[in-house]
């Protein structure tokens, strides 16, 4: 089988699509030697360290519609996979898409997203959908009116480099926010958390992971009081997983997807109420029976998660692509 993955995410320098994409490819590589793997764009992108998997650019103007098809012809392609949330205009052969989740029609961001996958969908042009939890694959079958059976939950996975780093403790505690500055990440509740926290005598500080290199992420993980993920709305959630996957202490909010990953093993509040951020985070501080027994479960929840099962996983959606398809 030979696939093509979009690699217009990696147009970004940092971001969850981004990591997906660079880990999908390698993975399934090395899963499954006996297929090609190709990322291509028709936008100037970094090639990533994929061993294996060839990286190709277009030259076309109308990409989706003339540029890309011709590409795929020339290359033989069978399978087209679209990253994120695209795929061609022209229905010549099998394409999978992956929604990593509604935000853009919850949120009204990524306008381009909102406009023209719905329409790629309703005709027909995504043989099959992926989404990273069973929470977004039942919102997009009810939102888009998909048949069940054409929409498959494939979590995504930390990267091996996530895990527990053994350093010398740091002058003070922290929390880590791990998330943007996009409103729908929520960093507003868990500072006026650690400001409340602080109001009551707690010496502790409060670092975002901003635009931070993902190497430097793991001591960070690992080290953290409790890494905070308060998200409003979530596909997934990956930080989450990398946090776990480090041994960190996780206090999230209870969205769905969120709570589908974590699985009980981290602290969970409610988005917006302020009061159990307080009580969550001064747990984490101050009750160590609580924060091993949390490091253990996270540890042990992140054990489910790997980019060879993700490949596994993603290989059959194309596999049953091509079936049904040609079927």
């Amino acid at each position: 089988m030979k696939v093509a993955l979009d690699a217009t995410p990696l147009t970004e320098t940092t971001g969850g699509i981004r990591r997906y994409t660079i880990e999908l490819a390698n993975a399934l590589h090395r899963c499954f030697p006996q297929d090609e793997y190709l990322l291509v764009s028709d936008q100037s992108y970094q090639h990533p360290r994929c061993a294996g998997v060839r990286c190709a650019q277009g030259r076309a103007k109308r990409w989706w519609l003339y540029g890309l098809p011709r590409f795929l012809a020339h290359e033989r392609v069978d399978v087209f996979h679209g990253t994120d949330f695209a795929v061609p205009y022209w229905p010549a052969r099998p394409a999978v898409m992956t929604i990593h989740d509604l935000s853009p029609w919850r949120t009204g961001a990524s306008s381009r997203v909102r406009r023209r996958t719905p329409w790629l969908l309703r005709f027909g042009l995504a043989t099959m959908v992926i989404t990273p939890t069973e929470a977004v694959r039942q919102e997009v079958i009810e939102h888009f009116r998909l048949p069940p059976e054409e929409v498959a939950a494939i979590p995504l996975a930390a990267a091996e480099h996530f895990r527990p780093i053994d350093a010398p403790p740091p002058d003070k505690p922290y929390f880590l926010f791990a998330g943007s500055d996009n409103a729908r990440k929520n960093a507003a509740v868990v500072r006026q958390a650690w400001q409340e926290l602080r109001r009551r005598g707690h010496d502790v500080g409060f670092r975002s992971l901003g635009g931070l290199p993902e190497q430097d992420l793991p001591p960070l993980f690992s080290q953290a009081a409790a890494v905070l993920y308060p998200s409003l709305y979530e596909g997934f959630g990956l930080p989450v997983v990398e946090a776990m996957q480090c041994g960190g202490i996780v206090i999230a909010s209870r969205d769905a997807a969120i709570s589908e990953v974590a699985s009980g093993a981290c602290l969970q509040c409610d988005a917006r109420d302020v009061r159990q951020w307080v009580h969550a985070m001064e747990a984490a501080l101050t009750d160590t029976p609580l924060s091993e027994r949390l490091k253990c479960q996270a540890i042990a929840r992140a054990r489910n998660f790997s980019w060879e099962r993700t490949a596994g996983l993603t290989r059959a959606v194309y596999a049953k692509a091509l079936r049904r398809f040609h079927g």
